[in-house]
């Protein structure tokens, strides 16, 4: 239901507003967006050059698409690899994950966030059970000169019982069964991408590696007022080893293109799930897979949610080139660096494109 509470014409007051409802009485801009409010608060109007320039959109569905049907059939290992090189992003159709989980994973999200603002705040930074578990609105509050338009419910995944014990039912379940049945495809496309590089046996230390640990995200993306002058999620590559993302059927998320500085949108498909290559895996491959640069626009008409599962290398892990690459004589262009080191840089800051994978560079 939405709040009853309207908001001032005045510009200063309505921010002031806008950003005590958001962030001090925890009702995000979900509860921003039902209050009817007209006019987009100043907190969350970005600079110029965070906005997605619309006259640098390419009108054409370039990120592959790829079926995975039958993943012993010739080129289906090539279209993997390629896409991980040229674009950093790539879909994958036929994957083996039951069309009724991905569904079932995406009604999760907007039943959690259509809880009262009381109860999606008992997992918010001040009173979850858990530091695993975190409700919150934008990306980086306190570090962002201008919040992003976006609400999400965070999950890192220790175990079942915990999971069981300590996530929200209205997601629990639906989330969980997804990232259960997506687990096999994960592996297959690890074990695609890494023989290209030389690794032709993932034993269980390199598994622990490139996926040791996962979270999942929810994330909900209200109707906004003046869209064009803010962003759903502002510039950033993630720095997971594979992000594996649903989408629902609005459309949103765009790209980088790595030839020409344009941006390409990924078109939500039916069935799909998109992925993309993370700052952890361009580091392992040495620059060969790229972790690129995208963003989520706003939407002025309809409400839209996504359902990320970051896939990683554990926090104590060490994260450098890989072994198998360095052997036949390559040069490493990045450091080792400990992984939970590499993760807290990049959320102490604001999105910052791809500023944070220079922490790794030698």
């Amino acid at each position: 239901m939405a709040p009853t509470m309207a908001v001032t014409n005045n510009t200063d007051l309505a921010s002031d507003f806008s950003i005590d409802f958001v962030l001090t009485k925890e009702h995000g801009v979900k509860g921003l967006s039902e209050t009817g409010i007209k006019t987009l608060p100043n907190q969350y109007i970005q600079p110029l050059e965070e906005r997605l320039c619309m006259t640098k959109i390419v009108p054409k569905n370039a990120i592959p698409i790829i079926d995975l049907s039958d993943p012993n059939t010739t080129g289906v290992v090539d279209a993997i690899c390629n896409a991980a090189e040229r674009w950093g992003f790539f879909q994958i159709v036929n994957h083996g994950v039951p069309l009724q989980v991905l569904e079932n994973a995406k009604e999760a999200t907007p039943r959690f966030f259509g809880l009262p603002a009381q109860e999606k705040n008992k997992y918010s930074k001040d009173n979850s059970p858990s530091n695993t578990i975190r409700y919150g609105t934008s990306f980086s509050p306190q570090a962002e000169k201008a919040l992003e338009w976006k609400d999400y419910l965070s999950l890192f995944y220790v175990s079942d019982d915990e999971a069981s014990a300590l996530w929200p039912a209205a997601c629990r379940d639906g989330l969980l069964e997804y990232m259960r049945k997506s687990e096999a495809v994960v592996k297959q496309l690890l074990k695609m991408l890494m023989e290209k590089l030389n690794v032709t046996e993932i034993d269980k230390s390199k598994e622990d590696l490139l996926m040791g640990s996962r979270r999942i995200n929810i994330n909900y993306y209200p109707i906004c007022p003046n869209p064009v002058l803010t962003v759903g999620v502002g510039l950033h590559s993630d720095v997971s080893t594979l992000t594996i993302l649903l989408q629902d059927d609005i459309g949103g998320l765009y790209v980088r293109d790595l030839q020409d500085n344009s941006w390409i949108h990924v078109p939500p498909v039916k069935g799909s799930i998109v992925i993309n290559v993370g700052d952890a895996l361009q580091i392992m491959s040495n620059g060969r897979y790229k972790s690129v640069e995208h963003c989520v626009v706003a939407n002025g008409s309809k409400n839209r949610i996504s359902v990320p599962i970051f896939v990683n290398p554990r926090p104590h892990d060490i994260i450098g080139p890989l072994p198998e690459l360095l052997a036949s004589g390559e040069q490493p262009i990045y450091k080792r660096v400990l992984y939970s080191d590499y993760v807290k840089h990049f959320f102490r800051k604001a999105h910052d494109g791809k500023a944070t994978v220079d922490y790794a560079k030698i």
